[in-house]
């Protein structure tokens, strides 16, 4: 990097903190043809994969570091990054030394889910721009602190969920608008997905391959096992409410996501109501195996069905996402939505498969297929911080979705009860129990501060 610029991004990036909301942008985003430089915090393979692709795909962004506390996920990026980059990246176990880089941009963050929201305020602090994945948040007061943070640093955040950029969303949406599908009286949502009986596994010494502290980070100590991560795989956070909220903010969160954006991006709901368990199989997870939720918009509901139950239900298959002419079958996809009107019922796919609206008879009346849309939201990103926009993904809307994921979650639970919402504070209404898991608790040093 050349002096003139290595100079205007320290000045930015150590003011960051103390002037992020004065309107000061990283000089290497201002236009079209200057360098990006990012970093990769969290290298598994969905974050490998996205960063290695943006690279590849968009002139002038450079992929400077990597960072995992798993030496071996370390071992294994560099490698895959050189091969596909042609250059090597730095390497850290620790996230702060990302932060403290003068040189880069943004930071690209595909760590466990409870890690998320820390890392993104961190990196706000920074004077970094954030690519997070889903689900953002594990707690409803998480979500709250990064629209803070990206507020007041003047950082953009886009949220990994990536149907927010694709083309058959925003003409389904259109659609919509337009009245043809008449007026909305129902959203069902579904994540139907395959699973067996989980079992828990004994602690264990922890590995030299994990700085098991570090991986932790804000959750509650707890000794290693290996349930819940390996050594080259993402493992089984998802069962654990420490970490993750399982099926339902895993794959749901996409396919509620969607549904809000294309019938118009509703705020909070009214109600909630939920009813889960580990029926299916008997499982000794602490997420639920299947886990029905209707939410009350007011004029319209919306379910979502989740869980691992259901082995003769599929994704999208791969071939259908890529081919902008073909559709899933309906029936037995297991990550559609169906949107009723009073003219007409929506069929949507999640991650590709386009839009098909019928009528009488099952008779198609208006599609559009769709592929994908990967591409499109890493695009999205690297243009929102060269022009300083919004991002499609960003973190206002990510917040409203991530909360239809906690609400049905805690609404299971406290018992499989109805609870009352108060939107403007994000609060529920006269129930002390829900309220107690409205914020996670953190360790010493891992803490989201109230005030970002």
């Amino acid at each position: 990097m050349e002096r003139r610029k290595f100079i205007q991004n320290s000045l930015i990036s150590t003011t960051g903190i103390a002037l992020g909301g004065s309107g000061l942008i990283s000089a290497s985003c201002q236009g079209a043809n200057d360098k990006i430089v990012l970093a990769l915090i969290g290298s598994g393979g969905r974050g490998l994969d996205t960063i290695i692709n943006t690279c590849k795909l968009i002139e002038n962004v450079e992929l400077k570091t990597i960072c995992d506390v798993k030496t071996s996920r370390l071992e294994i990026a560099s490698f895959q990054i050189e091969k596909e980059l042609g250059y090597k990246p730095g390497a850290t176990k620790n996230m702060k030394e990302v932060f403290d880089d003068k040189d880069i941009d943004a930071v690209w963050i595909a760590t466990p889910e409870h890690w998320h929201a820390l890392a993104t305020v961190w990196a706000c602090q920074a004077g970094k721009d954030v690519y997070v994945e889903k689900n953002p948040t594990i707690s409803i007061w998480e979500g709250r602190k990064m629209i803070e943070a990206a507020e007041k640093y003047n950082r953009i955040v886009q949220i990994g969920f990536q149907n927010r950029s694709a083309p058959y969303g925003f003409s389904a949406r259109d659609y919509i608008q337009s009245g043809k599908l008449g007026k909305i009286v129902t959203v069902k949502s579904y994540n139907l997905l395959g699973g067996r009986k989980w079992m828990p596994q004994p602690d264990q010494a922890t590995p030299d391959w994990i700085d098991w502290d570090a991986w932790l980070g804000p959750a509650d100590y707890r000794p290693f096992n290996p349930a819940i991560t390996n050594s080259d795989g993402r493992g089984g956070w998802l069962d654990f409410w420490s970490f993750g909220g399982g099926a339902l903010s895993d794959d749901a969160s996409h396919v509620m996501d969607l549904a809000r954006m294309v019938i118009g991006d509703p705020s909070h709901p009214k109600s909630v109501y939920a009813k889960g368990g580990n029926w299916p199989w008997g499982s000794e997870k602490e997420t639920p195996e299947f886990l029905s939720i209707t939410y009350d918009f007011g004029d319209f509901t919306m379910t979502c069905d989740s869980g691992n139950g259901t082995n003769y239900m599929k994704k999208t298959p791969g071939d259908i996402r890529m081919d902008p002419n073909r559709f899933p079958d309906w029936r037995t996809n297991a990550t559609r939505t169906e949107i009723y009107g009073t003219e007409g019922l929506m069929y949507l796919g999640r991650h590709g498969g386009g839009w098909q609206v019928v009528s009488e008879n099952s008779e198609v009346v208006a599609q559009e297929g769709g592929i994908m849309p990967d591409v499109e939201h890493q695009k999205d990103f690297i243009g929102s911080l060269r022009t300083r926009k919004k991002p499609n993904g960003n973190v206002e809307q990510g917040q409203l979705s991530a909360c239809l994921v906690h609400l049905g979650n805690i609404a299971y639970r406290i018992g499989n009860k109805q609870l009352y919402f108060d939107a403007e504070n994000e609060r529920f209404i006269e129930n002390d129990k829900a309220n107690n898991l409205l914020k996670t608790t953190y360790r010493d040093n891992y803490k989201i501060p109230e005030d970002v």
